[in-house]
């Protein structure tokens, strides 16, 4: 009997997914706060990469590619109205030491970034996080400089206000 054989990857493919899939993947975290959902999107991004990696290689920026895939397809998620499965609340983990500063900092932001609407999280990724312009965060998420600017402004203002935060606390007033 024959076993069928996965094709092999694309000249450079495998080399760029080791070295740069754990940038992708945070921003992919930091875009939708769950870590599972995040691997989601990253796979996507992947999976739809692979079958085009010479023409995206062609371009000479393989990365910058990806990111765009990355946050286009973040933001068509949103848009599309999710009918599939809801997982439901993980058990409780048991505690290893004190790791509580780093954890709760992480964790405040994650639920921070959780309580923005999806593209007032993703202009915060893609302009804080990513350094990217008003008009590049723009021309990614398919809408005009003046909403990056306004949703840019909301989600910060909230993030100030926002009591779990320490690393805003300085501007707060």
């Amino acid at each position: 009997m024959r076993r069928h054989q996965e094709p092999a990857p694309p000249d450079g493919f495998a080399e760029f997914v080791a070295a740069r899939s754990d940038a992708l993947l945070r921003s992919a975290w930091l875009l939708t706060g769950d870590a599972g959902r995040a691997e989601d999107l990253l796979q996507t991004v992947l999976a739809a990469a692979w079958r085009r990696w010479a023409s995206i290689t062609t371009g000479g920026h393989p990365e910058a590619y990806l990111r765009r895939a990355l946050f286009t397809t973040y933001v068509s998620w949103w848009r599309r109205r999710w009918r599939g499965e809801v997982p439901g609340p993980s058990p409780e983990e048991p505690e290893y030491g004190d790791l509580a500063g780093e954890s709760a900092n992480r964790d405040a932001v994650r639920r921070a970034l959780a309580r923005l609407s999806r593209q007032q999280r993703a202009v915060v990724v893609l302009r804080y996080v990513e350094d990217l312009s008003v008009e590049r965060t723009a021309e990614l998420l398919g809408c005009s400089p003046n909403t990056v600017k306004v949703q840019a402004s909301r989600a910060l203002r909230a993030l100030r206000t926002d009591p779990n935060l320490e690393l805003f606390a300085a501007w707060r007033s």
